[in-house]
């Protein structure tokens, strides 16, 4: 399912939710372990996980980009800062699993937005397979797909 794109008081807003039939615990170890981190995204690298913590970002260049976490509660919630932007996953107990919810807040929207999206979205559709114990065969066809649909919301919300 799309993202749920809207312009809020200062920009915009990227709503992703999915359930999960996995409990909390183990959906928060996808998001916060770094040996599970990597299975979805190898470049992201967690040094210090809890408030004020850091997060690296590895530019495939020897240099990395250090971000904030800027709001932690264990098995709850993990907010931290993306450039400008502010990435959240929070994760709510649910019958048989959990609500995994990832809000990305744009303070600006620019030509890249779409990417970032569609990337956030194939994050979460691989996290999924990989706790259903599947596995994605290409995704990079799973970005190129979901990229022209974010391209399209994107226009959308700026209409």
């Amino acid at each position: 399912m799309l993202a749920n794109l809207k312009k809020g008081e200062h920009g915009y807003i990227a709503r992703f939710e999915r359930y999960e039939e996995h409990s909390v615990e183990k959906v928060w170890s996808m998001l916060t372990e770094n040996d599970k981190l990597a299975t979805w995204f190898s470049e992201l690298r967690i040094d210090e996980l809890r408030k004020g913590g850091i997060i690296k970002f590895d530019m495939q260049d020897g240099t990395f980009e250090e971000f904030t976490i800027t709001d932690f509660k264990l098995n709850s919630v993990l907010e931290f800062t993306w450039d400008k932007d502010l990435v959240r996953f929070e994760l709510y107990p649910e019958q048989d699993g959990c609500l995994l919810v990832l809000i990305e807040k744009i303070e600006t929207i620019t030509d890249h937005t779409p990417r970032d999206l569609a990337g956030w979205h194939v994050c979460l559709e691989v996290i999924q397979a990989l706790l259903d114990g599947r596995k994605i065969d290409s995704r990079e066809e799973e970005w190129e797909q979901w990229y022209e649909k974010y391209v399209v919301a994107v226009k959308e919300v700026l209409v």
